[in-house]
């Protein structure tokens, strides 16, 4: 599977037919998410991390690529899948560029925060440049913006310096944006602001993906959310033993 075809999956679409991307934590829900046909897969950071016993930011990068070649041979090889490998694991490019096709896989999230803060926004401009340098075509790059999660500057535009930030991203070479916790108002004003296709997050008590769609997202992602729903439930299963 190669980037061409998710680059794909990401243009041409309707607002009431967004790209839903679920996030499989291991191979097995990765099998049940493409068995259930999803074209493509998205693994989410903290997911990988609770799967291996980690808390989220703590995986170590070997055991993170190691997770996400598990996922990929799980899956057709005709179901293409993106890795959240969080703000890149201090590695240069060209290490990062190696391992993370090295998994199989052919996309990524990168972060623009560390250490709990946002990182310069012409610095994350930079990477991704080299990043994209050192791939070519050859990975889908979805460059995540973190303000709505680390806050911004006391007199700073929230949404001004959002589009600010995703305008830099794109024009690095970023395949997509995703302002992670954009609250579902503010979608509308920033997908007509960028161009290029716009990724939010779908929360257990947020709208549907076809409105999120409707608000102009192009793809819906989960995060860790479909891991919690599953451990959700087995902690009820879990439960039901324990009483019987």
């Amino acid at each position: 599977m190669t980037a061409s075809v998710l680059r794909a999956l990401h243009h041409g679409r309707t607002p009431d037919d967004p790209l839903v991307v679920p996030g499989p934590w291991d191979a097995a829900s990765a099998r049940v998410f493409a068995d259930a046909g999803f074209p493509t897969l998205a693994t989410p950071s903290a997911g990988v991390a609770a799967s291996l016993g980690y808390e989220d930011g703590a995986t170590p990068a070997a055991e993170m690529f190691a997770a996400v070649a598990r996922i990929v041979r799980a899956v057709p090889a005709s179901v293409p899948v993106s890795a959240d490998i969080e703000a890149g694991y201090g590695l240069a490019p060209e290490e990062l560029v190696e391992r993370l096709l090295g998994t199989g896989a052919v996309g990524c999230n990168l972060e623009d925060s560390a250490d709990g803060a946002l990182v310069d926004a012409q610095r994350q401009a930079d990477r991704l440049a080299q990043v994209r340098a050192v791939a070519g075509d050859a990975l889908f790059i979805n460059a995540r913006v973190d303000t709505y999660v680390r806050g911004v500057p006391d007199g700073t535009d929230l949404e001004t310096e959002t589009v600010r930030r995703a305008l830099l991203y794109v024009a690095a070479g970023a395949d997509c944006v995703y302002p992670i916790m954009a609250p579902p108002q503010a979608l509308p004003a920033l997908a007509a602001a960028v161009p290029a296709p716009l990724n939010t997050f779908a929360g257990p008590d947020g709208p549907p993906p076809r409105r999120l769609g409707e608000l102009g997202a192009t793809r819906i992602t989960f995060g860790p959310g479909l891991q919690r729903r599953a451990m959700a439930a087995v902690r009820e299963i879990a439960d039901e033993l324990r009483k019987n």
